[in-house]
């Protein structure tokens, strides 16, 4: 072997080794644009959920209002059981 052989396998190394390079990095974009799109996916699950629980809250508000109006209102008619009276027929 000689040095023009050598210098031909240096080079065929180099365009492998710079194939499998170009290669790798094309996959670690693929999982990094899958990382992004999994990022931005969650944080839209995020503001559903914020949403959701606001409504959950309004709703406890909501019946927490109800269930004193109508403990307030059963105070009430206990208080003047002679005047109302609930009658089964």
């Amino acid at each position: 072997m000689n040095e023009d052989d050598f210098n031909k396998i240096e080079g065929m190394l180099s365009r492998h080794i710079g194939a499998m390079a170009e290669d790798f990095q094309h996959k670690l974009d693929i999982v990094v644009e899958g990382q992004q799109m999994l990022a931005e996916r969650m944080d839209r699950m995020e503001e559903r959920l914020e949403k959701v629980e606001n409504k959950i809250d309004r709703v406890e508000v909501k019946v927490a209002a109800v269930a004193a109006d109508l403990s307030a209102h059963r105070a009430d008619t206990e208080a003047h059981h002679g005047v109302y009276r609930v009658k089964e027929s």
